[in-house]
């Protein structure tokens, strides 16, 4: 890569970088040091597919909005209106689950780091006025520069937990598909709850579009399509070697020990931490604690700008009644209008009540909510497909035919999976 290409890489740098952190949360620390605790590394295989399989799908949100200059919410547009109609429907139903599965996990993690005895829904509040105060003063460019900062501790804390726990790790238990441990040690439902945050819901894909659209106006100059994928794939890639690590954590620290992580929200938070620190040595608490609550915190900052984003953007689409959808090309695409921080405020007080009446597992939630991003992963990624295979894309910015034939085969495996399980819930 030439001078140029990485000074572009630099200005444009940032998007891929906030969908990680969104990617790297509940899928992460929760699922796949889950995965590892139950069943050691037979797990990895599904991973490795699950980040394969549905790359495609989230890759499609920065070529889209580089090529085009509008959002994957213009692309499904553009497809029909119950296009766009479908999406926000699937986008307030995972609003009402995702944020409050995420902000109920960060908020353990709080009020254990800091030795809190509050509530869990004052936790939560805890949790999120200073993620909304973030975003109402800093707006983008906060949030860029926040998330930059909040990854680079995340990353360095959870690769030295990583590389501790790696020498106790039973490498014998590596499999690409778990065929002994599926019905035994690992239910069939919990490989759909793996994989439907694995590394993320392809919901996210849109807020990526939007985030690079944002990051174009952020920084006065349009981002080229091959510098967008670029800072995309790096923001992938990281998410992958991290899924890794938080396994080789769960696999390292609990595989094999007899114990098992309770479902109960306080106990697993604190049962995370004090395993690792009791299993790696007590010097390592301050790196497992600092990986695990920037991990959350990250997660709940960018979910929380996502969705009302996203939701916002849909609105204004779905108000036109001309044949081109707006925002048009080149419409500067920060949120801050009153439809986000309604939206906002909607889903902060939705998260609050449902965790006011929560009187359930923690796990349990985030196994419903992930098996639910399971579900609609097909529905998305075809929209996707159909938008970033439409006459708007420039035709050297559309998928080759390798990439289009990988999210055929994702779509395949994916929606036939979902089937089943449907089938057996109706048998």
């Amino acid at each position: 890569m030439d001078a140029a290409s990485l000074r572009r890489l630099r200005v444009a740098f940032g998007p891929g970088l906030l969908w990680a952190a969104t990617a790297i949360g509940v899928s992460h620390l929760v699922q796949s040091t889950r995965a590892g605790a139950s069943a050691g590394f037979a797990l990895a295989g599904v991973i490795l597919i699950a980040l394969v399989l549905k790359y495609p799908f989230f890759e499609y949100g920065p070529r889209y909005a580089a090529a085009t200059g509008r959002s994957l919410i213009e692309g499904y547009a553009r497809i029909g209106r119950w296009a766009l109609w479908l999406y926000l429907a699937i986008t307030v139903s995972t609003m009402a689950v995702v944020p409050p599965a995420v902000v109920m996990f960060t908020a353990y993690l709080l009020g254990f780091t800091l030795d809190l005895d509050w509530s869990l829904p004052l936790l939560a509040a805890a949790v999120m006025a200073p993620v909304a105060a973030l975003l109402w003063w800093g707006r983008f460019r906060g949030l860029d520069l926040s998330i930059k900062l909040i990854v680079a501790l995340l990353a360095l804390s959870t690769l030295l937990a990583a590389a501790v726990s790696l020498p106790r790790a039973d490498l014998s238990t590596l499999a690409l598909w778990p065929t002994d441990a599926v019905g035994s040690s690992v239910p069939f439902v919990f490989l759909l709850a793996l994989a439907g945050w694995m590394p993320s819901g392809v919901d996210s894909a849109v807020w990526s579009s939007l985030w690079t659209l944002a990051k174009n106006d952020a920084a006065g100059e349009p981002v080229s399509v091959k510098t967008a994928r670029q800072d995309f794939a790096v923001g992938y890639a990281g998410t992958g070697v991290l899924a890794f690590a938080f396994l080789t954590l769960g696999t390292g620290v609990m595989f094999g020990s007899g114990e098992t992580f309770a479902p109960q929200g306080p106990v697993f938070s604190t049962q995370l931490v004090e395993l690792y620190s009791a299993t790696l040595g007590a010097w390592t608490r301050p790196v497992v604690l600092a990986a695990v609550v920037t991990t959350m915190l990250s997660t709940a900052l960018t979910v929380l700008d996502g969705g009302p984003r996203a939701i916002e953007r849909s609105l204004l689409v779905l108000r036109t009644t001309e044949r081109e959808p707006r925002p048009a090309a080149g419409a500067p695409a920060v949120a801050g209008g009153p439809i986000y921080w309604w939206s906002l405020a909607g889903v902060m007080l939705i998260t609050l009540a449902i965790l006011s009446l929560f009187i359930g597992n923690l796990t349990t939630m985030i196994d419903f909510a992930t098996t639910l991003t399971f579900l609609t992963s097909p529905v998305l990624g075809y929209l996707n497909l159909r938008a970033v295979c439409s006459e708007e894309m420039p035709p050297r910015h559309r998928p080759g035919r390798a990439l289009r034939s990988l999210t055929w085969v994702g779509l395949v495996l994916l929606g036939g999976t979902g089937l089943f399980y449907l089938l057996t819930l109706a048998a």
